[in-house]
């Protein structure tokens, strides 16, 4: 009856038995030996997924801070180049300024010198000229006069004239 060939299809014979029993081997193998080393295989692989993504989180924890601590120095850098601008501007501003002090003085000293020089000159100038106006005076006079006039007995007249003459010249040069 196994062997025999049966017409109705519903009704399984032997080759169909067989085959189920060769199938039921293969798969025990296959759960035997070759899905344990897939398994493993699988396994390893996520591990190593895993462990790749961890790395990569790591690596990007890394990079943002290693980017926080560049940019801090980045910014500690330009904090410090604004520091050396303001610095160099202050310095350029005093050491214009004391150029400008510094030239003003000798600008006064100068001034000051040559105020010195012209008084001086001009007390000069006053001194030759008042002693030239004596002798002038004192050559009209005797044309004037018609006589000889003795300086030294009339010294007291030529200092009169002379003073007259030198708050006359002070007076217009005020």
């Amino acid at each position: 009856m196994l062997i025999a060939s049966n017409d109705n299809f519903l009704v399984p014979d032997l080759t169909f038995v067989f085959e189920f029993v060769a199938f039921l081997t293969i798969v025990a193998v296959f759960a035997k030996w070759i899905l344990p080393a897939l398994n493993k295989a699988m396994v390893a692989r996520q591990e190593e997924i895993r462990s790749s993504l961890a790395a990569a989180d790591d690596a990007r924890a890394e990079a943002d801070e290693t980017r926080s601590q560049r940019q801090g120095i980045l910014d500690e850098a330009r904090q410090q180049a604004r520091d050396i601008v303001t610095a160099a501007n202050v310095t350029a501003e005093r050491v214009k300024s004391d150029g400008q002090e510094r030239g003003q003085a000798e600008y006064e000293r100068l001034v000051a010198s040559a105020e010195a020089e012209i008084a001086l000159a001009r007390q000069r100038a006053v001194e030759e000229v008042s002693g030239r106006l004596g002798a002038l005076v004192l050559s009209t006079a005797r044309q004037v006069i018609g006589r000889e006039v003795d300086a030294t007995a009339h010294q007291g007249l030529i200092d009169e004239a002379v003073s007259a003459l030198r708050s006359a010249s002070a007076g217009s040069q005020a």
